[in-house]
């Protein structure tokens, strides 16, 4: 197998299918952790409806906390699958950052190490 270091940089065109498939993948990823946060919320707060469910979710999943009502007492299951969530929500979040910027990172770091072949 050739080092990398003799291998040349990917051209643009492979380089953009990689960017569009690790962004395909990272956005898909949130999709399924957003629809895990919404049926939750939806079934563990009967006070929620879809749009409150999204809300908290997305919220959740973002990183900036929950939007729940005072008002609304939550129940213990509530309360575990909302801790749940969050600590779930914080990991698939910094895990799919790290999708994306993969391909970015990996051309980076291989064209700091390639070899010139223009010396004199």
């Amino acid at each position: 197998m050739t080092p990398n270091k003799k291998l040349r940089l990917a051209p643009k065109h492979v380089y953009h299918q990689r960017l569009w498939k690790s962004a395909a993948f990272g956005i898909s990823i949130m999709m399924v952790c957003l629809l895990i946060g919404i049926l939750g919320y939806k079934f563990t707060i009967p006070e929620f409806d879809w749009y409150d469910s999204l809300l908290n979710a997305s919220m959740l999943l973002s990183g900036m906390g929950p939007v729940i009502d005072a008002k609304i007492v939550l129940t213990n299951a509530a309360k575990v699958f909302a801790s749940a969530y969050a600590l779930f929500s914080g990991v698939a979040f910094i895990s799919t950052i790290g999708i994306l910027i993969a391909p970015i990172a990996h051309r980076f770091f291989h064209k700091l190490h390639i070899e010139d072949t223009n010396q004199d």
